[in-house]
């Protein structure tokens, strides 16, 4: 890397977290944020309609941030070992996640 993109990196490094960890923690965030808004719309609409589709698609997508979140929390608890079982964990409740927000699309 040349030195001006050290230079511009370096500032990224905080309490002892190397950069591209700062912008996993960062896409992290907004994805467990982005997720939740998605839960409460379903669960207001679910509200509002009492369609059984709104349900399911507020358990996909709680599904989805449990999964972002905990990978995100373990990562950083075990200092990123054993990449293989996080990643394992976080796309099997992903997949099941995706599941649910499916089914919302084709439950009557």
């Amino acid at each position: 890397m040349n030195s001006v993109a050290t230079a511009m990196i370096a500032p990224l490094a905080v309490a002892g977290l190397a950069w591209v960890e700062i912008l996993y923690a960062f896409f992290s965030v907004t994805l467990v944020a982005s997720g939740l808004v998605m839960v409460g719309m379903a669960v207001q609409a679910y509200i509002e309609t009492e369609r059984q589709a709104m349900v399911y698609l507020s358990i996909g997508f709680t599904l989805i941030v449990a999964a972002a979140s905990m990978t995100t929390i373990s990562a950083f608890l075990t200092d990123f070992e054993h990449p293989e079982s996080l990643l394992t964990v976080n796309y099997l409740v992903t997949t099941l996640g995706f599941v649910f927000v499916i089914a919302s699309l084709v439950v009557e």
